[in-house]
């Protein structure tokens, strides 16, 4: 960890912290991180003895991994709430060697909306994976940035105090602020925190939201069913308060859509609570967007929906606008993006498929 997992998108972190496939995982774990607690030690729960030690490990980071089996004490696996006490020993393991990350420079075109000394806006394309991690050692716009700020003296890529202040899927489009220097990502970081930034998705779903406007609020946890994906708990204490808000730009005969503000910034928020009020995005693999969830039984129209999921084969999500106090001057800065080319084209499909249909 050191800095590392909390430098990663969740999914990523996942990857990390999960088996590829829990019937061929392999048997034999190594140790990535151990800790011996002191003779004074007094009883304290794993996760916040762990996040006491460990640099730039979140308490959801630890929990994940215990969730996972990856946290030990004494050899054997524990939950997080487990309570350490004197001389035992806490061990961090994985199913594969410890293996340090390399942030690699390399020249993939970014889109650059913003810069200064102190930040820049970055107009991520769908498909860039935003960290290095497992299974992505390369090609993402980590590897990117690095090359792009290669000549700024002050920038280190590996430097977990500089980059990535926030993140979003790698199917997902939008905009990204990056910090160049450590006072900057402390403040932008605080403002995340605190919910004073402004965000903004548009996003295609299926089925006619019939409210033009709502608040969705649930906790969100991983799937206890489904590793793979997030999920809401309406009620009690799991996963972590999560709040969107929406209104209906445009309904589309079998689809929807919506503009989604984000009050809290949680894994796959959006897609969890769309789907958990019935609409889930539109061609949302991990969420069974990718399936016919509306409309007919007709062949024609079967057809037209397999040509709209190869004009955008991903969730049509892109963050839109993004606004926050920049940390040096103290302005408020906005920024506004287009639609890329595949979630219009999508769109304008829909819109053509209605006026046919009702002509």
């Amino acid at each position: 960890m050191d800095g590392f997992l909390d430098e990663m998108d969740d999914e990523q972190v996942d990857d990390l912290l999960l088996p590829e496939d829990d019937e061929t995982a392999p048997n034999q774990l190594y140790e990535h991180f151990r800790f011996v607690a002191d003779k004074g030690q007094s009883l304290l729960r794993v996760d916040k003895f762990l996040v006491d030690r460990m640099m730039g490990a979140t308490r959801n980071r630890i929990q994940l991994a215990a969730d996972a089996g990856c946290i030990l004490v004494n050899e054997k696996p524990v939950k997080s709430n487990y309570r350490v006490k004197p001389l035992d020993v806490v061990s961090i393991v994985m199913d594969r060697p410890r293996r340090e990350l390399e942030i690699i420079p390399e020249d993939i075109p970014l889109n650059i909306v913003y810069e200064d000394d102190d930040l820049l806006v970055v107009n991520k394309p769908a498909g860039l994976v935003v960290h290095p991690g497992h299974g992505n050692y390369t090609g993402t716009l980590v590897n990117a940035l690095a090359y792009y700020l290669k000549d700024d003296p002050y920038y280190d890529p590996s430097d977990p105090r500089l980059g990535l202040v926030h993140r979003i899927d790698k199917d997902t489009s939008g905009l990204l602020v990056v910090a160049k220097r450590p006072e900057a990502k402390s403040n932008l970081s605080l403002q995340f925190f605190n919910k004073t930034t402004k965000r903004k998705y548009r996003a295609l779903v299926w089925g006619i939201v019939q409210e033009d406007e709502g608040r969705i609020e649930g906790n969100i946890a991983r799937n206890p069913r489904d590793r793979m994906q997030m999920t809401v708990f309406p009620e009690g204490d799991q996963g972590k308060t999560a709040v969107t808000h929406y209104s209906v730009l445009e309904r589309l005969g079998y689809v929807t859509l919506v503009e989604c503000r984000l009050e809290t910034g949680r894994t796959h928020q959006i897609r969890v609570h769309m789907k958990y009020i019935g609409h889930t995005l539109f061609n949302d693999e991990r969420y069974g967007g990718h399936e016919i969830l509306k409309g007919t039984t007709f062949a024609k129209y079967k057809q037209f929906v397999q040509n709209c999921f190869a004009i955008c084969p991903r969730q049509a999500l892109h963050a839109k606008t993004l606004g926050f106090v920049h940390p040096t001057t103290g302005e408020e800065m906005f920024f506004d993006s287009e639609i890329p080319s595949d979630m219009q084209q999508l769109i304008d499909r829909w819109r053509v498929y209605v006026n046919t249909k009702e002509s």
